[in-house]
């Protein structure tokens, strides 16, 4: 097994629950990544004869034992996600559409579980517009916020994005997220706000009309008592109120503790962190009072 350590990632949308959590003074959190791996960032290892290095500098050992050599990292990313006000208005392209505008494999699809809800109890989520004609009169018009609907959640909800969706999470959501695919998001609208240099972020209006798909709209799902739910490239599970856990499948599984308390290999689990499980390894003597798995679908490695 591996052990990670968490990455803060400070943004300018971020609030401050999950720095109370972890007794740090980082303000204006708004990403905990528990599992990323990119070349200039990276999770470092803790445990074991890797430790110290990261997950990007040893995945390339081991991608192929589970079929992922064709990925040049690893490629699902995990993070608490906190939102003090809400984020861009966005969209990331499918995987076609992220060959052509940006001559990579891979689109971005992502799922939030909704460990606290939005404020005003609904985040943004599809497009209102009913053909491509009115879409383009809105863009031509910079009606962002006005082309955007609304997807009631509560805590407890799973919701998945399928790329080409225009979505917003809103001011209040602390989320359990997973993304796999590249790191491609395309902002429409952002609230002209300013960031620490005093510059407004980069909107990317022509991409993201582009990767926009009027028609994609989520939907509410909860997890079965046990059960996974699966989606177009990857399994998630929720587990909770138990004191193990251990992987009876075939790949790798990503295990991140979001309440409760664990050890590994004589490292102490804190909220947010994850662990890298191998098959038939095994978590035990914890208390997991919330904590989720995450795997590749093995049809698609």
């Amino acid at each position: 097994m591996i052990v990670l350590d968490t990455i803060c990632h400070k943004t300018i949308w971020g609030g401050e629950r999950l720095a109370r959590y972890l007794k740090t003074n980082c303000k204006k959190i708004g990403h905990l990544y528990s599992v990323y791996c990119r070349e200039e960032i990276s999770n470092t290892i803790l445990n074991g004869k890797y430790a110290g290095k990261t997950l990007n500098e040893v995945f390339p050992l081991w991608r192929e034992e589970f079929g992922m050599d064709a990925y040049p990292y690893f490629p699902l990313t995990i993070a608490l996600t906190e939102a003090d006000s809400n984020l861009s208005i966005q969209v990331h392209p499918n995987d076609e559409t992220a060959s052509i505008l940006e001559h990579c494999a891979r689109g971005k699809r992502e799922s939030w579980y909704f460990l606290e809800a939005p404020y005003d109890g609904y985040i943004m989520n599809g497009c209102v517009c009913q053909n491509e004609d009115e879409k383009e009169e809105m863009l031509s018009k910079r009606k962002y916020l006005e082309m955007v609907d609304t997807l009631p959640v509560s805590v407890g909800d799973y919701v998945f994005v399928h790329p080409g969706t225009l979505h917003s999470i809103t001011a209040g959501s602390l989320v359990y997220e997973i993304e796999e695919g590249a790191d491609f998001t395309y902002r429409f609208y952002d609230y002209d706000r300013i960031d620490g240099q005093g510059k407004k972020r980069e909107l990317h209006i022509d991409k993201a009309s582009k990767a926009l798909d009027i028609f994609q709209k989520s939907l509410i799902k909860h997890y079965p008592d046990g059960g996974e739910i699966w989606e177009e490239t990857y399994i998630t599970k929720k587990i909770s109120n138990t004191s193990s856990y251990k992987n009876l499948s075939s790949t790798l599984e990503c295990f991140t503790l979001v309440f409760g308390k664990a050890e590994c290999d004589g490292v102490a689990i804190r909220l947010g962190m994850s662990v890298l499980l191998w098959p038939g390894e095994e978590i035990t003597g914890a208390d997991i009072k919330l904590g989720f798995i995450a795997k590749l679908r093995g049809d698609i490695q």
